[in-house]
């Protein structure tokens, strides 16, 4: 796949953050002596380092073109769908619905997004497959917590499948006068994850003020207010490599910065209900799949959504 010279400053622009990023950690590996700030840095500088490995993941998808960019979030889904249908028991009954969901469903719903079927991967998901899992659900015969078990399998394919896809599905768009959509993937996923991190140094600095302590003590107001508003100037900065202008640029990147709370807050809910602190262990200093993407998953759809209806 060729590569624009936008799109080479914005992998530069990465990189150079990236390096500056793994210094600061260094140094303040080498400063902070208290127990508390080390364990602080500790979780920063594996952060970092499992920043490193998944941008150059994102890079080499993106260098191979849509397809491998498909792949890479279909493998992603498949992992996130995984972590999550693990997180509660599952029952005899619901294995071929599983066995559906996993090597059926997920795998159509990324070939209809590959095929730029906007039509059908629209409501695949939403309408035939959640009709299709409660149905075969009930061809076993179990009836034991049904709507609880069926809900848990039809949740997981939106939220790890259905809600996923619509990021490689930006690919998909024709947007008159402007080419080269991968860069319009990569704003949406450096803003989207940008706002993760920012808030966490901004609730690290100076969070004092709980938004919901009992579902994730961490996020405080401070941090939300610095981390929206940090990723939103962001965003604003890379309005050259998008079809937007600059305050289109900042609306765009406070949907989906606001999205990607509400994403990671409802996750965090489904956590604490399960009584675990991660999905998974998938990534070292970032938990499992599904903990790096909660964020992404409320914020693709919506940001999808907007692009075509004011864009396209």
């Amino acid at each position: 796949m060729t590569v624009d010279p936008q799109t080479r400053w914005l992998f530069g622009g990465v990189l150079a953050l990236l390096c500056l990023a793994t210094l600061i950690g260094r140094v303040l590996k080498k400063r902070l002596t208290g127990e508390a700030s080390q364990k602080v840095v500790a979780n920063l500088n594996a952060r970092i380092n499992a920043w490193w490995m998944m941008c150059a993941v994102f890079a080499f998808a993106l260098l191979v073109g849509p397809i491998g960019t498909v792949v890479l979030f279909a493998l992603t889904s498949f992992l996130a769908l995984r972590e999550f249908i693990t997180l509660t028991p599952s029952k005899r009954g619901d294995h071929r619905a599983l066995f559906w969901a996993f090597f059926i469903i997920l795998p159509i719903q990324y070939f209809l997004v590959a095929r730029q079927s906007y039509a059908w991967f629209s409501i695949f998901i939403p309408v035939y497959a959640f009709l299709f899992i409660p149905v075969r659900s009930a061809m076993a015969g179990d009836s034991e917590r049904f709507l609880e078990r069926t809900a848990k399998i039809q949740w997981g394919l939106m939220v790890c499948v259905y809600f996923v896809s619509y990021t490689p599905a930006l690919l998909t768009l024709k947007i008159p006068g402007y080419t080269g959509n991968a860069k319009l993937l990569f704003f949406f996923a450096t803003v989207v994850q940008m706002s993760d991190v920012l808030q966490y140094i901004w609730g690290k600095s100076c969070g004092k003020r709980p938004i919901a302590p009992h579902i994730s003590p961490n996020k405080t107001v401070e941090g939300f207010v610095g981390g929206v508003g940090s990723a939103v100037l962001l965003g604003t900065l890379l309005w050259w490599a998008t079809p937007f202008n600059p305050w289109q640029a900042a609306a765009m990147s406070l949907a989906i910065t606001l999205m990607g709370f509400f994403g990671g807050l409802t996750m965090s809910a489904i956590k604490r209900d399960r009584g675990v602190k991660d999905y998974g262990q998938l990534l070292p200093g970032h938990g499992g799949m599904m903990d790096r993407i909660d964020s992404l998953c409320f914020a693709a759809p919506v940001f999808f959504h907007l692009v075509r209806t004011f864009f396209t």
